[in-house]
């Protein structure tokens, strides 16, 4: 059977004390609540839209429409997030590889639907499982993980909270930005959790839809 890297848990309590998040009880609770009923509107409004590119999806590539990818959640919890395919379906037969720029793997729909994030949409199936929050860190597969978090002292305090469909380092920086600066700018958001905060993420996730920055 072929060896399977694992994330390991790490001390949340720990964590979660020195970046005070027991005194966002009450935001976490709200926004739970908020995440869910928001992931089950937009889900059906959207719906039609999933259907339609499941079906361009298939008729220009062999394959599934829709693609699972294992990734860690908070407190290193491994699940599966759910996106529409924008790769060909052999696009890792060499291992796991980070997405470039202009990445020859990706295909003519799948640069489109990264483009305006439209690949994101299933990850609201993700939400109502409580795997995810809309607003958050952007999670990471396990193997990338480990290895950042060997490089980069503090890596894993992005686990401290939910991963998010957008989040403060999606909307600064995108898919180019360094993993330091991720965890800086992921920091910076776990540091401040706010209602506002998240209105503001909500209206540059807008803009970046909108105009397409930042896509790969």
């Amino acid at each position: 059977m072929e060896e399977r890297e694992v994330t390991r848990p790490f001390g949340n309590k720990e964590i979660s004390n020195e970046l005070n998040l027991y005194n966002h009880r009450f935001y976490f609770a709200f926004k739970a609540i908020g995440d869910f009923l928001f992931a089950l509107v937009c889900l059906i409004i959207t719906s039609p839209i999933l259907l339609l590119f499941c079906l361009v999806i298939k008729l220009e590539s062999k394959g599934p429409a829709f693609f699972l990818q294992e990734r860690v959640g908070i407190h290193g919890r491994p699940f599966h997030i759910i996106k529409l395919r924008s790769m060909n379906v052999n696009a890792e037969k060499n291992g796991a590889q980070w997405a470039v720029k202009n990445d020859p793997r990706v295909t003519k729909v799948g640069a489109f639907i990264r483009k305006t994030r439209i690949d994101e949409i299933p990850q609201l199936i993700n939400i109502l499982k409580g795997d995810m929050s809309l607003i958050g860190p952007r999670p990471e597969r396990p193997v990338f993980t480990e290895e950042f978090d060997k490089q980069i002292l503090g890596f894993k305090k992005r686990l401290a909270v939910k991963p998010g469909i957008t989040g403060w380092a999606q909307v600064n920086g995108g898919y180019d930005i360094t993993p330091h600066e991720k965890l800086n700018l992921d920091l910076h958001y776990i540091r401040n959790l706010s209602i506002i905060l998240d209105i503001k993420i909500i209206l540059k996730t807008i803009k970046v839809m909108l105009t397409g920055e930042g896509a790969r």
